[in-house]
């Protein structure tokens, strides 16, 4: 089954999820030893739980390429998937991400998630989104000042602000107000909840 894209979608969709995974695989080789049970800006995980929740995601995506359903993939990637390396775990994963989405017409495809049937492209721009605000989320936990990559969080934005209700599905907080002039960064931010002056400091 395959869902066509407008010409460019490929190659926006391929070039934007590897610069996010490339942003994270570059926090991830930055955590200390010590600083993997840090606070993140997202309630109930430290670092190790967030960039376990990132790895298990991006797990999902040859899964689902491959023609597996949520059925299939089952309990495969609950819990711990990080073990003791958990930057060869996340590399693995990214990079088998991107191999499923450089075969040809891949981005067309339909697959199946749990809320239904997904174009393979529609997919991975969703996940993409999620992983730039968990990039500044992890940046933030690393003490960095969590600057998104340039272009990273307009092309965020505009996934989020296609979904209804971002604090129904119980992983975002209520959105914030923003003040005029906010930029895309400040908008991303206050759409997913997350208070942009979030430190390690404050908690």
């Amino acid at each position: 089954m395959e869902c066509p894209h407008p010409i460019g979608f490929h190659a926006e969709v391929r070039e934007r999820y590897a610069a996010a995974g490339a942003e994270i695989t570059r926090l991830v080789k930055a955590v200390p030893e010590d600083r993997w049970t840090a606070p993140t800006p997202c309630r109930d995980w430290d670092v190790r739980a967030l960039v376990n929740h990132l790895a298990a995601q991006h797990l999902w995506v040859c899964q689902a390429a491959a023609g597996y359903t949520p059925e299939q993939i089952g309990r495969r990637f609950r819990g711990d998937v990080l073990g003791r390396n958990p930057l060869g775990v996340w590399t693995m994963a990214v990079g088998s991400a991107l191999r499923a989405l450089n075969v040809p017409g891949a981005p067309d495809l339909l697959v199946h998630l749990s809320y239904g049937l997904r174009d393979v492209g529609g997919y991975v721009r969703e996940l993409t989104a999620e992983t730039v605000v968990h990039g500044w989320d992890l940046a933030r936990a690393l003490g960095e000042t969590g600057r998104m990559p340039v272009g990273a969080a307009r092309y965020a934005l505009v996934e989020f602000r296609g979904y209804r209700d971002l604090t129904g599905t119980g992983r975002f907080d209520p959105p914030h107000a923003t003040p005029p002039g906010a930029d895309a960064q400040e908008l991303l931010l206050a759409l997913t909840g997350r208070d942009p002056h979030w430190s390690t400091e404050l908690r």
